[in-house]
């Protein structure tokens, strides 16, 4: 079987979007002889561009991740009725929710000829299989493509895109599940025994990612066949990170406690539980990015006041092991 090959360093930094990654912690994953992927989902294609300057004045070492649209239709109604569900927790606080936006596709097309102008030598996909299209464009530019998938019938399809590999991705990840369809529960099965199964049924090559935060569970993904490791939370508390205060006094809270949720975005995220999503979880839909747009002026509030009830607080279930460093120190930690 083929091999990636992307780095000498066998622990990558993951995109984390919405602030965490930052083009200084790609840029010094890179000094480290790792890897890092820049996000741009959230990002309009001119703070992409931004973002891209920044990183390339520092290293050319790095991967861009895009989001693709979702396809399928959401139910109106019950996002809807859970924008109401939610409303008097907003005005406790004096904040209006935002409306649901039910076509946004987070500037797919601007991004990606974006990419094929500006070519990076990584592209990865989360939420889906990209157009063949789009494909074809940005291999044509030069870049190299990988495929987020959670089961082998995601990494089926994901297999007839040609990709380059595929990034497998378990339950005990932080922030949103990459499952093509938002609608289904996302399977729980162990990170090793996922990559074991993608790799028998497509041959692809494969990095790995979720819940890992230890040396021990590098060694176990790449014993399974994985190319390479990619962390997010274990670098939530880099130096390089813009993680938000709150959410990092939460990563160092002993009794924080992570669980997959809806309550912020209407996509399964695994993050650490708090008033607002053991109030709301249970009766939210599947509706992103209608309901995440829906609740971001209060997740944005929360943020500003240093709220962490109100906060989706992304994390995996490696994030008591969380520690505070810098980027290339705390990766070059997790080789074992």
């Amino acid at each position: 079987m083929s091999r990636l090959d992307i780095s000498a360093v066998p622990v990558l930094a993951a995109p984390m979007a919405g602030g965490p990654s930052t083009p200084a912690l790609v840029i010094a994953a890179a000094r480290a002889g790792s890897f890092a992927f820049l996000p741009a989902g959230y990002r309009s294609a001119d703070q992409l561009a931004a973002d891209l300057a920044r990183t390339r004045a520092g290293t050319s070492a790095f991967g861009v991740n895009l989001f693709v649209p979702e396809r399928n239709p959401v139910d109106r109604a019950a996002v809807l009725a859970y924008r109401d569900v939610i409303a008097a927790a907003a005005e406790r606080v004096g904040v209006e929710l935002g409306e649901p936006r039910w076509d946004d596709d987070d500037h797919w097309q601007e991004k990606v000829d974006l990419l094929v102008r500006e070519p990076v030598p990584w592209v990865s996909f989360t939420f889906g299989v990209p157009e063949r299209s789009a494909a074809l464009r940005l291999r044509a530019a030069g870049s190299r493509l990988l495929v987020t998938v959670t089961d082998e019938d995601e990494a089926r399809l994901a297999a007839d895109r040609q990709p380059d590999g595929l990034i497998v991705q378990s339950a005990a990840a932080g922030g949103h599940r990459s499952t093509f369809d938002q609608r289904r529960t996302p399977n729980t099965e162990p990170l090793a025994d996922l990559v074991r199964a993608v790799r028998a049924v497509t041959g692809l090559p494969v990095l790995a990612a979720g819940g890992i935060a230890r040396p021990a569970h590098v060694a176990e993904v790449l014993a399974a066949g994985a190319d390479a490791a990619l962390v997010g939370t274990a670098l939530l508390l880099a130096e390089e990170a813009a993680t938000r205060p709150a959410h990092r006094r939460a990563l160092t809270d002993p009794s924080s406690v992570t669980a997959p949720m809806r309550a912020f975005t209407g996509r399964v995220a695994r993050g650490i539980r708090n008033d607002f999503s053991d109030r709301f979880d249970a009766v939210a839909p599947a509706g992103y990015p209608a309901l995440h747009h829906i609740t971001s002026p209060l997740r944005r509030w929360a943020a500003e006041h240093d709220d962490a009830d109100q906060l989706h607080l992304w994390a995996g279930t490696g994030n008591r092991h969380a520690t505070s460093g810098r980027t290339g120190e705390l990766l070059r930690s997790l080789v074992p």
